[in-house]
């Protein structure tokens, strides 16, 4: 196996150091991220309200699948980074390639069932005979991508756990920038391109998923040689499912709770109409820059909390979490403030 000068050497370097290192890069992907989630509102936005409307039911469930990719990423840090902090290079690269089997598995699961689902889920939620098939055109496509909404999150987690963070972040942000130039691109279609309006969208997102899996893939298996597909046996498979999951899970029940929460607005505003929920989608995608250096802070600590566990360096492990701790309620009343 062989480690990238990337890398950060979070069992020794100072406390604050290694976890801001970890963190910033992750806040300048984060923030690319919702860059092309608030373009996607912008251009779409031009095609009419009912097309916005459509778009802004579809956020509380793309919401869902993306807490369920965030909890296996965390599962697979966890269990990764305390491998790297003992030294263990086999388990790294077990648990690394069955992990992307994981979670090609988990994106198959979420097309076969999103896909049947999609008429029931949004009636659900309260979109009507206006923003329904605008709603199916888009989610056929979104959905059909399923994989590559989830393998990026394994791969990228990955990268973090062994110290890498700026890797990660790199990936983000030009994925976000792809992005934002296909956009407009495939929804008005322009230099010769067929105007696809939404289709066009969902199309942009799952070629800049795509791309980013590529990328994050590339990365794990031609320069850190974390994937090797010998270890590829049913058994040890099941063996690490279970080590990732006995994390993951309880991270994707607590991750699903803001989505959730979501469809239930969505459903509340959907009675004032279907422009109501068109406003509230602008308003949901400006409200998540608000918790950026939160979720940043969460997707650092775990590599660190990992690797120093998995070093034995237990006192370090605490010194960290008070760390955490205090600069998170130094945010938290500055931002209240």
């Amino acid at each position: 196996m062989k480690l990238s000068q990337e890398k950060l050497n979070l069992t020794e370097d100072p406390i604050g150091r290694s976890i801001f290192s970890l963190m910033w890069p992750m806040m300048v992907g984060m923030f690319a991220m919702m860059s092309y989630n608030i373009a996607d509102v912008y251009f779409i936005g031009q095609l009419g309200t009912m097309e916005l409307a459509a778009v802004s039911f579809t956020f509380p469930v793309n919401f869902i699948v993306g807490a369920m990719a965030l909890g296996l990423g965390t599962g697979t840090s966890s269990v990764a980074s305390r491998l790297f902090g003992a030294g263990e290079n086999d388990e790294i690269q077990r648990i690394t390639t069955h992990s992307l089997l994981l979670a090609i598995a988990t994106g198959l699961l979420i097309v076969l069932v999103g896909l049947s689902t999609i008429e029931p889920v949004f009636r659900l939620l309260g979109a009507d005979d206006t923003t329904l098939p605008m709603i199916k055109r888009y989610m056929r496509i979104y959905y059909l991508g399923g994989v590559f909404t989830v393998v990026p999150m394994i791969g990228s987690s990955v990268l973090r756990a062994s110290g890498d963070a700026k890797t990660p972040a790199k990936i983000m942000m030009i994925s976000a920038i792809f992005n934002i130039v296909l956009d407009p691109i495939l929804i008005f279609g322009l230099f010769g391109m067929p105007r696809l309006e939404l289709e066009g969208a969902a199309i942009a997102t799952v070629l800049a998923n795509v791309g980013t899996a590529t990328a994050a893939f590339s990365f794990i298996y031609f320069r850190d040689h974390l994937i090797r597909f010998r270890t590829a046996q049913f058994r040890l498979i099941i063996d690490s499912w279970s080590r990732i999951l006995h994390v993951g899970i309880p991270s994707m029940t607590s991750s699903m709770i803001a989505p959730l929460t979501t469809a239930f607005i969505t459903w509340q505003i959907a009675q004032f109409g279907q422009e109501a929920v068109a406003g509230f989608g602008v308003a949901s995608r400006l409200e998540g820059l608000s918790l950026l250096t939160a979720m940043a802070l969460s997707a650092a600590i775990t590599p660190f909390v990992g690797q120093n566990f998995g070093a034995g360096n237990y006192e370090r492990v605490l010194e960290g979490m008070k760390f955490v701790y205090r600069f998170s309620l130094i945010y938290g009343f500055s931002v209240a403030i």
